[in-house]
């Protein structure tokens, strides 16, 4: 989740899935990728190329890899449905409307340890960007997580196969890739 460097709707297409599941995405409107060359025939895929989409949609969708991504800040507050996207969580937390254990934090990156209580700021409660995202139907709260209103308590780090991603992940191959 560290800053975006390339459009998100053109990764999309490039992968030829809906990575973070949201109804404004270009593939709902065109199944091909982007580019002159997109409406080409693909050949057939080999073993190493399916690990590496599996580790480049990954990396997609987090912007970054590492062992810890649940762990991080705007992960949680994403999670705890404060935010409707990923990117918007991570604005949320630099412009420091998010409080962790009490203290004002405006790192996106930090990490959270179990036990530790994420709330929001006066004003970012009355955010309609805030209400918004909890009454978005399509996400539901991991089991990791304690929400009560506006704070979410960490319970534990949560195994690969808890983590709830809006297509299907294939961590299993990324490990694969990087076993290499």
């Amino acid at each position: 989740m560290s800053k975006r460097q390339s459009a998100k709707y053109k990764l999309d297409r490039r992968m030829g899935e809906n990575i973070w599941g949201r109804p404004k995405s270009p593939v709902n409107r065109r199944e091909y990728g982007p580019g002159q060359h997109g409406q080409r025939r693909k050949g057939k895929v080999s073993d190493f190329g399916i690990q590496l989409r599996a580790k480049q949609k990954l990396k997609g969708y987090y912007g970054d890899i590492t062992e810890k991504l649940e762990r991080r800040l705007d992960a949680v507050v994403y999670r705890s449905k404060f935010t409707p996207t990923i990117f918007s969580a991570r604005q949320l937390v630099s412009h420091g409307h998010v409080y962790v254990n009490g203290v004002k934090c405006n790192i996106a990156s930090r990490l959270v340890k179990p036990g530790d209580e994420v709330t929001l700021g006066k004003k970012a409660q009355e955010m309609a960007l805030v209400a918004e995202a909890q009454s978005l139907p399509e996400r539901d709260l991991p089991e990791y997580l304690a929400v009560d209103g506006t704070k979410s308590t960490y319970v534990r780090v949560p195994t690969l196969d808890e983590v709830p991603y809006p297509v299907k992940m294939e961590p299993n191959l990324v490990v694969e890739f990087y076993s290499r």
